[in-house]
């Protein structure tokens, strides 16, 4: 995820996060509480909302057996003896919907957006034992670097099915545009895009509130990747397109409910600065492509940091998927070395606008 640096201008009312095991209200019904994750991103917000006859879940983490734990906790001992009847998952990344299936086997109906089900229930059933050829293949085009390449070729990828339950067939669909109920609440259903598509963000219409899962966070800004299933995506000019659209809802006073970090308000301030921290790295990469570069030359301009090897996949498809919109917005060229591996180019006025070859 690529950090946006100190902010102005955004405000943290709840700068205490929950205690382990325990919920904090934070509006009238709306509960948070927090989650490990195994990763350099060490946690996940979830949010439990009270529907008076039972809990509506938001978002749930991995399926690990500290995070089953820290759940039995809660449903045992915070939730009034109430049982949890419905899960929203904003999208099928696994951290939002690793344990969707879990709470459905203990009774729950799961509701998303239907593409968030189909590739969640399609990945978890996709079990690999080393990196299927297409994915070795497009690592190798993208410029991998050939020892950490090699190395990966002999491992077990990551796999949906170590940390998501399984799917049960069966979900309600949430629709964007659509209202939905929940905590004595109206909510507008607002898809986002970019980081995954479909999300869901609910919007309350009652009072200034909102669940904005990796769809609006305050201090990073969520991978943007593009894979072997989709090779030529351009999740950037998704996601710019998303917080334009959101900028027409957003108010200063929206108390705004991240998938990660803090809860916090600024919300107009937030989406500018979004567009701006991906215009400008497009910006720098332009300018770096003066010759021609595989997408792992690109770390530098892009993340202004260093990548080591925990975020090195992370950042390999969020430069492809910079050099992609770049390519797709006629700034640069995309072309193969005698090994077949692509280069980027930026195209100047004397040279032919020939996107890819």
């Amino acid at each position: 995820m690529m950090s946006t640096g100190e902010l102005t201008g955004l405000r943290y009312p709840f700068p205490d996060t929950p205690e382990a095991e325990k919920i904090l209200e934070i509006a009238d019904g709306v509960f948070w509480a927090r989650l490990p994750l195994p990763m350099a991103l060490d946690h996940v917000n979830v949010y439990l909302l009270d529907d008076g006859n039972g809990w509506t879940v938001f978002d749930t983490g991995m399926n690990t057996a500290k995070t089953r734990a820290i759940w039995d906790t809660i449903l045992s001992q915070r939730l009034q003896g109430k049982p949890v009847h419905r899960v929203i998952a904003s999208h099928h990344h696994p951290d939002h919907i690793g344990l969707a299936g879990w709470f459905q086997s203990k009774g729950a109906a799961l509701w998303t957006s239907r593409t968030a089900w189909l590739f969640a229930r399609m990945l978890v059933l996709d079990a690999q034992d080393r990196p299927l050829p297409e994915t070795a293949e497009f690592w190798r085009k993208s410029g991998m670097d050939s020892s950490i390449l090699s190395q990966r070729l002999q491992e077990r990828p990551f796999n949906f099915c170590d940390v998501v339950a399984p799917l049960p067939l069966g979900f309600q669909q949430l629709r964007d545009g659509a209202v939905f109920r929940a905590a004595g609440r109206d909510w507008d259903i607002r898809f986002g895009h970019g980081h995954a598509p479909d999300q869901v963000t609910l919007w309350s219409r009652d009072c200034p509130l909102v669940l904005g899962a990796d769809q609006l966070l305050p201090s990073i800004s969520p991978n943007l990747g593009v894979y072997a299933t989709e090779p030529d995506a351009d999740p950037v000019a998704d996601w710019l397109e998303s917080c334009a659209r959101f900028q027409s809802h957003a108010r200063d006073d929206h108390l705004v409910l991240p998938g990660h970090k803090l809860p916090f308000t600024g919300l107009p301030l937030r989406l500018r600065q979004k567009i701006e921290n991906h215009h400008g790295a497009l910006r720098r990469l332009q300018a770096h492509l003066g010759v021609p570069r595989r997408a792992s030359d690109c770390f530098a301009p892009l993340f202004k940091r260093e990548i080591t090897d925990a975020v090195y996949g992370l950042a390999l498809v969020e430069a492809v998927a910079h050099l992609n919109h770049l390519v797709a917005a006629g700034h640069a060229r995309r072309f193969s070395d005698a090994e077949g591996v692509w280069l980027w180019q930026t195209i100047s006025e004397d040279r032919p606008s020939d996107r890819t070859s």
